[in-house]
């Protein structure tokens, strides 16, 4: 039940979330959360570790609740989440630090393509990691597509393919590195947004 109301929520309808939201609806503010946790917490660990990103994005949007009925339909969420977490991490950045004079300075080649909230749902960056998997060959994209997509286990996904474990670990291992370094940039979020490892 809680599943069919969270599909209910059309978040392109920007003024129909900010009237739910003003009027209470926890279903509405539990659906908007679990939509852009994640996100907001890829773009905020661009100026501060991960732990500390969680806490913002938390903070963010507990603010976002409290503050309800001063909503102004008009405003996007997007948006206005995402300024607001990019204030809160900048504020808590220590601006001498050097992580933070180096992500600044890769940031600024970058920064306008990195800004839009776009970017961290599913859209733009899907369309990016499409494309760039549909450069592999056809086995190494079914075999990935099973496991992380489906969730298969590597002996599972073995046994339908009629493969060895070891030929699946191989074709997922080449797939994870190619993606990697044609994703380079994206590849922090990707690991946010889509579980993958560092390495």
């Amino acid at each position: 039940m809680e599943k069919e109301r969270y599909d209910t929520f059309d978040f392109e309808d920007n003024r129909r979330v900010v009237e739910a939201l003003r009027s209470g609806d926890e279903h509405c503010f539990d659906a908007l959360f679990r939509r852009c946790y994640r996100p907001l917490c890829a773009y905020a660990s661009r100026f501060v570790p991960l732990s500390r990103a969680e806490e913002l994005v938390q903070d963010t949007l507990l603010w976002l609740w409290e503050n309800r009925r001063t909503l102004i339909p008009e405003m996007p969420l997007r948006s206005l989440l995402f300024t607001i977490v990019r204030n809160k991490s900048l504020n808590s950045a220590s601006r001498n630090s050097l992580r933070n004079r180096i992500l600044r300075e890769l940031a600024s080649d970058f920064e306008e393509e990195f800004d839009d909230p776009a970017l961290y749902f599913e859209s733009e960056l899907a369309r990016r990691f499409a494309e760039a998997l549909r450069r592999l060959p056809e086995e190494f994209q079914q075999t990935f597509r099973m496991h992380r997509l489906e969730g298969k286990t590597h002996r599972q996904i073995a046994e339908e393919l009629h493969v060895s474990p070891q030929t699946v670990n191989y074709r997922i291992g080449q797939t994870v590195r190619f993606l990697r370094e044609e994703l380079r940039e994206y590849w922090p979020v990707l690991v946010l947004l889509l579980g993958f490892k560092l390495r």
